[in-house]
């Protein structure tokens, strides 16, 4: 039993804290962010170096750094996307009346870089890790970007419980691109689907020819895993997770429109700039971009 508990306690604190922090530094004034970004970046070569140095580790160690470092990669990825820096060449809000293909190629040019960065360092981690005998980081990040990939198509598709309150004023454009309505056929088959992946590695887990390392690695990502599940459940329930956060959003509120000086949310100037966004409305709930994980959880 503490095989499970403690990589369960493990996985579900790192990924309320690290959420909380991103959290956090999103909500600073926008002329932090790039001090933000800059230091996440300095720490990313840590995180692969952890991500790479336990790969060739097959021990209770080198699945938590492996578990640590994949979480702390999806986080630069998270701030980036969220903070605006990498997200992608359409910065529009949703014409009126667009439908079928054209909103599908305007939603998809809203978040392509993001989504493209995603994909190469998921494909990067599976192609270096291929043959090592700890694979706990190939198992964290893939679980982390396709159910992230799942929460957004499911925004995009149709989802009763809109939430966008955590979308900073330079990422107001996205909301025109989710709908609120009824679910499609992808919300029961991602939540089946990863259901089904959580009861398999929990069963592989539990298997006393499973060595501990391997267990204690499937505990990890699988709780990430089933998360993930219940924050979907969170798109179609009236239920809202802020409170969890609600430290990290209490510090940010201050600030959390402010502009910088050079900012051209400033002046108002830039398209489709919906005004700016009370602070209140930043308290009151989370956004379905940071679902699913951590970081968000999307």
């Amino acid at each position: 039993m503490e095989a499970f508990a403690a990589p369960a306690l493990f996985a579900l604190f790192l990924w309320w804290w690290s959420t909380g922090a991103i959290l956090w530094l999103v909500g600073m004034p926008r002329h932090t962010h790039r001090w933000s970004m800059a230091g996440a970046t300095l720490l990313l070569p840590m995180a692969v170096w952890g991500l790479l140095g336990s790969a060739g580790a097959p021990t209770l160690l080198g699945a938590y750094l492996a578990f640590a470092s994949a979480v702390a990669v999806w986080g630069w990825h998270e701030m980036a996307f969220l903070m605006g820096y990498v997200t992608g060449p359409n910065t529009r809000p949703c014409p009126p009346g667009a439908r079928g293909l054209r909103r599908l190629l305007l939603a998809t040019g809203t978040v392509i870089y993001h989504e493209v960065a995603l994909a190469l360092t998921a494909g990067a981690l599976i192609w270096l890790l291929w043959d090592s005998p700890n694979q706990v980081g190939v198992w964290t990040f893939v679980v982390l970007w396709l159910m992230r990939l799942s929460a957004k198509l499911n925004v995009y598709f149709g989802v009763p419980n809109m939430t966008d309150e955590f979308l900073q004023p330079h990422l107001e454009y996205l909301t025109g691109y989710f709908r609120k309505g009824p679910v499609s056929l992808l919300f029961p088959l991602a939540v089946t689907g990863g259901t089904v992946a959580a009861v398999l590695m929990g069963a592989y887990a539990a298997h006393p020819a499973t060595p501990l390392a391997t267990t204690v690695g499937l505990v990890l990502a699988g709780t990430l895993l089933v998360l993930a599940v219940l924050e979907h459940w969170f798109l179609v329930l009236p239920l809202r997770d802020a409170a969890l956060w609600r430290w990290a959003l209490r510090e940010a509120a201050p600030g959390l429109a402010t502009p910088g000086p050079n900012d051209p949310l400033a002046s108002g100037s830039q398209p489709g700039h919906l005004g700016e966004v009370t602070r209140e409305r930043h308290r009151a709930g989370a956004s379905n971009l940071l679902r699913t994980t951590l970081p968000a959880a999307e």
